[in-house]
């Protein structure tokens, strides 16, 4: 049978058979069509089935160009970093990072040991100033201790002055 029969003859089975009460539905039977679907697949030219081998086989030739082009572009990015980072440019823009980083470190070292300076100039100028008051505390210390020690000398000899002149009266009343 030819393909065109068996299309026609399904088209028939589709008009004749019964209908579905307001649906606008028939009802078939599902072997008799499948078995006639099969029939016009098993009818139709090899070309048919040729063009869909060329059709997949076209969706795979695309697949593998488009796979084969990504790589392309991440092989060239590469090549092309490469070079970049071999370049004159690159190459003295990273010979003056490297200077400006070295320059910077002993920008940072000469502060360091400034300040370390100024740090040591200050606790010096600290230490002298804690001797200078610490000498003067202590000479002040000394000075209100002896007069202490003086005033109280005094008042000691003033009283025993005063007891022994006590006693030579009570000595001269008898």
């Amino acid at each position: 049978m030819n393909t065109i029969k068996l299309l026609e003859y399904l088209e028939e089975i589709i008009e004749t058979s019964a209908k579905v009460p307001m649906t606008g539905k028939v009802m078939i039977s599902k072997k008799e069509v499948l078995d006639i679907l099969d029939k016009i697949a098993n009818s139709l030219p090899g070309e048919f089935k040729k063009s869909k081998w060329v059709v997949e086989e076209k969706e795979r030739i695309l697949n593998d160009a488009i796979k084969e082009a990504d790589n392309m572009k991440k092989e060239n990015l590469n090549i092309l970093k490469m070079q970049i980072e071999n370049h004159d440019i690159t190459k003295e823009a990273n010979i003056r990072a490297a200077e400006i980083i070295s320059s910077a470190k002993k920008n940072a070292k000469a502060i360091r040991m400034g300040s370390v300076e100024y740090a040591d100039n200050i606790l010096k100028q600290l230490d002298s100033e804690i001797q200078s008051k610490s000498e003067a505390m202590l000479s002040d210390l000394k000075l209100q201790a002896q007069q202490f020690i003086d005033a109280l000398y005094e008042s000691v000899n003033i009283k025993t002055n005063l007891i022994r002149d006590n006693i030579d009266e009570l000595k001269n009343i008898k």
